[in-house]
């Protein structure tokens, strides 16, 4: 007899899900038995190449590609993977930039400061609010954050924070506004993790290491983790919340 998986039926959409901690959230939604769309945004030949890859596992999934600064293009993305897929059940808001910069640079990059802004709270803001009349009652909105939102432990990391800070916000005040449906919404705060955006080889690397307990950089599969745990029915009481998965850099 085969026990059927925890998320089988359901349908997954993961912004910035060709590479890095989005592509490890969405291979462990799809081994947990999730359809998986996969949200990109330049990288057409690893969203493919990792569609094909899932679809190796049971699943349904395909890759969508949408530049998340532009809310009609993230609203269109929502709309296309629902009726692709006839549904949507989890939303996975993973896609981020990183830009740094101190508050009093001489000459600021504020185009490039602009963009994050536009992806890292903007791009959530419209795909939660386009995903919110199709989304399955008792669905699931999951944003991935940042330690940083909760404390800005080096220089010029303020703008990025402040983004972090936001979605947070964002996912405590949705939970109340969509807590009578059943769906709950959660941000997942990550500390360093090795990814290409930020690899454990870096030079930089040691220096974050030596503010973690646990004294590593996460894995990406780590991360994929607690969103697979969120995404589950039975984490169907926990809702509003922002989960550090960053070795204890909070504790």
């Amino acid at each position: 007899m085969t026990t059927a998986k925890p998320l089988s039926n359901h349908v997954a959409l993961v912004t910035g899900g060709s590479r890095g901690i989005g592509a490890a959230i969405a291979r462990r939604l799809a081994q947990d038995g999730a359809d998986v769309a996969i949200g990109y945004g330049s990288s057409a030949e690893r969203a493919q190449a990792l569609a094909t890859e899932l679809q190796g596992l049971g699943v349904r999934a395909a890759a969508f590609q949408a530049d998340l600064a532009m809310p009609a293009q993230v609203a269109s993305l929502v709309r296309h993977v629902a009726e692709h897929f006839g549904k949507l059940d989890i939303l996975v808001n993973n896609a981020g930039v990183f830009v740094t910069g101190g508050v009093g640079d001489a000459a600021p990059d504020l185009a490039a400061i602009d963009r994050q802004h536009a992806i890292n709270v903007g791009s959530v803001a419209a795909a939660v609010r386009a995903a919110v009349p199709l989304i399955s009652d008792y669905g699931r909105i999951i944003t991935i954050g940042s330690s940083a939102g909760d404390h800005s432990p080096w220089p010029g990391i303020a703008d990025y924070s402040a983004t972090k800070a936001a979605v947070a916000a964002y996912s405590r005040g949705w939970a109340r506004d969509l807590a009578p449906r059943g769906i709950t919404v959660n941000t997942v705060q990550p500390g360093s993790t090795d990814t290409e955006m930020n690899p454990a080889s870096s030079d930089f690397a040691a220096v974050q290491k030596a503010g973690i307990p646990l004294g590593r950089f996460a894995r990406p599969e780590e991360i994929a983790a607690a969103v697979a745990f969120l995404a589950r029915p039975d984490a169907s009481f926990i809702t509003g919340i922002s989960l550090n998965v960053d070795g204890g850099l909070a504790a």
